[in-house]
């Protein structure tokens, strides 16, 4: 059953979604708007392909299969921790006829739609996700070594794999691009990668070499010493404005920018 869903509004957009009798959409914790009466809301700890123990590969029933599933929960609650997820999500159903639930992002931006045909997983940035069909599965992607430890917001990512409609968000304006466009690679900073479907290659590179311009580019140039890489032929999501600049930009506001406009190693963000 199709997801019906329209993404409105401007520079905080929201996503409105129509709900057939019976079908079930998910959330993040703190994304849900509002919904009409007769949409049920209940909060899990489990994702969707945990949640009701008959999905869950023959397990059976007895003690077994609830041992088993309550595991299956409690390794779901404990990788959403370690990326500092939301631990729970809540659950839509629509009963006795038609319903309508809203959700959006926490950040001033855009709202994407992505369509699962069981083909292809897509990654997303950390709090990317805001709702997805029951169909879907919510995972985390841990990018160990060198990338992860460099490369700043693209060490936990979202995963989303299975059939069906998710949501995500990002702040600024979104564009899509395909690698394999710009010759099979491009290099952003690591903030602005909002989403890419599996096939690219994510990584993360230093600016330039430990010479002059290398460390002019890393204290001077605003985006650290990394870049995020991404390689091959597929779907990018870059988002045009990144939490770092935005948290920059309110200190400046505020007064609490004492290290002047360099950005780069000298960036007051603290996170």
């Amino acid at each position: 059953m199709t997801l019906q869903q329209e993404i409105v509004g401007n520079a905080m957009q929201m996503a409105v979604v129509n709900l057939q009798p019976g079908q079930t959409v998910y959330c993040e914790a703190g994304k849900f708007l509002f919904k009409t009466a007769n949409v049920t809301m209940e909060t899990r700890l489990s994702g969707p392909s945990n949640s009701g123990g008959s999905q869950q590969g023959g397990g059976g029933g007895g003690m077994g299969g609830m041992l088993r599933q309550a595991m299956g929960t409690a390794m779901q609650v404990g990788q959403r921790a370690l990326a500092g997820e939301s631990l729970a999500f809540q659950y839509f159903t629509s009963q006795g006829g038609e319903g309508t639930v809203g959700f959006a992002g926490v950040l001033p931006g855009e709202m994407r739609a992505l369509e699962l045909d069981g083909s292809r997983a897509w990654f997303a940035e950390k709090d990317a996700f805001v709702a997805a069909e029951s169909t879907v599965d919510f995972g985390i992607a841990f990018r160990g070594g060198r990338t992860g430890m460099s490369g700043g917001e693209g060490f936990i990512l979202e995963k989303f794999t299975g059939h069906g409609t998710v949501v995500i968000a990002g702040a600024g304006n979104f564009i899509d691009l395909d690698p394999s466009d710009f010759g099979g690679r491009i290099e952003v900073d690591t903030g602005c990668v909002v989403a890419f479907e599996e096939g690219i290659q994510y990584g993360v590179q230093r600016i330039g070499g430990l010479n002059r311009q290398g460390l002019m580019n890393a204290v001077f140039g605003g985006e650290g010493l990394s870049l995020a890489t991404l390689e091959g032929r597929g779907r990018v999501i870059l988002q045009s404005l990144t939490i770092e600049g935005l948290a920059n930009a309110l200190k400046k506001a505020q007064g609490g920018d004492k290290q002047g406009p360099t950005g780069g190693l000298f960036s007051t963000h603290a996170g």
